[in-house]
């Protein structure tokens, strides 16, 4: 799995420290932040970031509009067409590129004649919504359980530390395979969504604790001390709000590396569970036919790898634009 790489500390804008009678209530109140109308800009005038960008949505639209994409193709990702295979050569599909044609617009599967591009859009449903899924709930336990930690130290994060180095170090993937092996098929996406959040937070948690523990010490934090706001107001209102930046980046590349984690648990036939469509399931079908039908394998396969490097481009130009205006 894929661990999200450090950032630079974010800046945050401080409250005032005036002495007047009104300076407490003002720096209790927290300090104003910035918009995104820069990054917005920044992001706009780089090329990369908006071709990855424009190639997400893409993905994103056809995993959404699935249902109106396959009623116009006239194919369902569950669907036989024996007419489009020749049952004389092994069930090869019939014609150019693994039966591409107008009824079949990227061919279909060898041996079944499913409908490979209903099976990829919907196989895009799939690993987004885990994607996404996991992105939203390792997001909540990092941050919640970085600011925990980094906020009021003591034994509290010496526990959450010990637990976050014990799962950066343990053997994921093999734990993974071991336990989505055991478990029923049932509900296999919201298992692969806990299992997948369990071995990714504590990446977030890290830098979220590191930064918490910085801002902790700067003035407008002290002068919301000093007006009396209590610890969980001045984990959500002081210093929360300064760590934004640093979590949507954080985010944005995770992303990725959830979409391949699925892809590659999938592969390896522990992941989403047949005929439910998915990329990696589809790849590992494709090995057996590669030699005669390579159309197959490129056609998923490209898919995958275009969305997870359109994550990992456009992460990380953000996270260069965010750190060039913190540095500012």
């Amino acid at each position: 799995m894929t661990s999200p790489t450090d950032l630079t500390t974010a800046q945050p804008v401080e409250a005032g420290t005036d002495d007047t009678p009104q300076a407490p209530a003002a720096a209790a109140a927290g300090a104003p932040r910035a918009g995104g109308g820069g990054t917005w800009h920044a992001l706009r005038r780089d090329a990369g970031a908006m071709l990855s960008l424009g190639y997400v949505v893409l993905v994103t639209l056809a995993a959404v509009l699935a249902p109106v994409l396959t009623a116009v193709s006239g194919w369902t990702p569950y669907a036989f067409d024996q007419s489009a295979i020749d049952p004389n050569l092994g069930g090869m599909p019939i014609g150019p590129w693994g039966g591409v044609s107008a009824e079949h617009w990227l061919g279909v599967e060898p041996g079944s004649g499913r409908d490979i591009f209903a099976r990829i859009v919907y196989g895009a449903r799939v690993s987004m919504a885990i994607a996404l899924s996991a992105t939203a709930l390792t997001t909540v336990l990092g941050v919640s359980l970085g600011l925990v930690a980094g906020y009021f130290g003591g034994r509290v994060d010496l526990v959450i530390s010990r637990v976050m180095d014990f799962l950066m170090a343990f053997p994921a993937l093999i734990f993974m395979i071991a336990v989505l092996s055991a478990l029923p098929a049932s509900n296999r996406s919201a298992l692969l969504v806990v299992v997948i959040s369990v071995f990714g937070w504590p990446y977030l948690a890290r830098i979220v604790r590191g930064q918490t523990m910085s801002l902790a010490q700067r003035e407008f934090v002290e002068a919301a001390r000093a007006a009396g706001a209590g610890g969980t107001r001045i984990v959500f209102r002081e210093i929360l709000p300064n760590l934004r930046s640093t979590i949507i980046v954080m985010a944005t590349l995770a992303v990725p590396g959830y979409i391949g984690t699925e892809a590659g648990l999938s592969f390896l036939g522990v992941g989403v569970v047949p005929p439910a469509p998915s990329w990696g399931q589809m790849i590992a079908a494709s090995v057996k036919w590669y030699a005669v039908d390579p159309a197959y394998f490129v056609f998923p396969g490209a898919c995958l790898f275009l969305l997870v490097l359109s994550f990992t481009v456009l992460g990380d130009r953000l996270r260069a634009v965010v750190d060039a205006q913190e540095g500012r």
